[in-house]
């Protein structure tokens, strides 16, 4: 992990994403000498990761006539377009 000022940062922020993409550097960012900001490599995903919070939360049997009452209650309004 590296520690660069947030005027290196916005002078080399190019540079700065290029380390973090290929060598999967972090950077904290300073200004006034307190870190205000990470940049690191976002954390991967896959549809395994999916497919287990899927199941983890169980179907909700009553979200088909929660969709019906809300859709009865929208209302349309008919217009007259100018001819």
């Amino acid at each position: 992990m590296k520690e660069v000022t947030a005027t290196e940062a916005a002078r080399g922020f190019s540079a700065l994403l290029t380390a973090v993409e290929r060598d999967g550097e972090t950077f904290f960012i300073t200004r006034g000498g307190r870190v205000i900001a990470r940049i690191e490599p976002a954390a991967g995903t896959s549809g395994a990761a999916v497919k287990a919070l899927l199941r983890h939360f169980p179907p909700d049997e009553h979200w088909a006539g929660e969709l019906g009452v809300i859709r009865g209650l929208l209302t349309t309004q008919d217009r007259q377009w100018p001819a």
